[in-house]
């Protein structure tokens, strides 16, 4: 396809690491948070492997990725086996009581769509990444006080 574009945002989150995990390593429940996400699903088979549906303006992207580390409470890792191509990661990292996420993502674009980055698709990309972190802050943070 071409090059790769990355972009990490980074969120603190005033509930256990623990607690964090748990809801974020649920991955059907994403898009209640991730506003370019359709759907998620993890079929019977292969809990490894998840579907992905990406929405937006009359666009729509799928495919699948595959779970290539995972370490309970500090790392989900995957990376796309088929359709759109991406590769990620999200970190948690115990704050004693609360939580730092780190959402790192990468996608393939042609080189033009690369050189463009700079101008507009980047900062779009990393925005919007931002503010799904902070819904999923005030999710979890909500979530967490029902639970307690």
């Amino acid at each position: 396809m071409g090059e790769w574009l990355d972009h990490s945002v980074v969120v603190d989150v005033d509930i256990p690491v623990e607690a964090s995990w748990a809801l974020w390593s649920d991955l059907e429940q994403m898009p209640r948070w991730m506003k370019w996400i359709d759907s998620v699903r993890i079929p019977d088979d292969d809990p490894e492997i998840s579907e992905w549906k990406l929405a937006s303006r009359g666009f729509e992207f799928t495919w699948r990725s595959k779970i290539t580390n995972l370490i309970t409470n500090q790392i989900i890792q995957w990376e796309s086996i088929d359709g759109l191509p991406n590769r990620g990661a999200i970190r948690f990292y115990d704050r004693k009581g609360s939580s730092t996420v780190k959402l790192t993502v990468s996608y393939a674009v042609p080189a033009l769509v690369k050189w463009m980055d700079g101008l507009f698709l980047g900062r779009l990309v990393e925005a919007t990444l931002q503010d799904d972190l902070n819904r999923f802050r005030d999710y979890a943070m909500a979530a967490h006080q029902q639970s307690s």
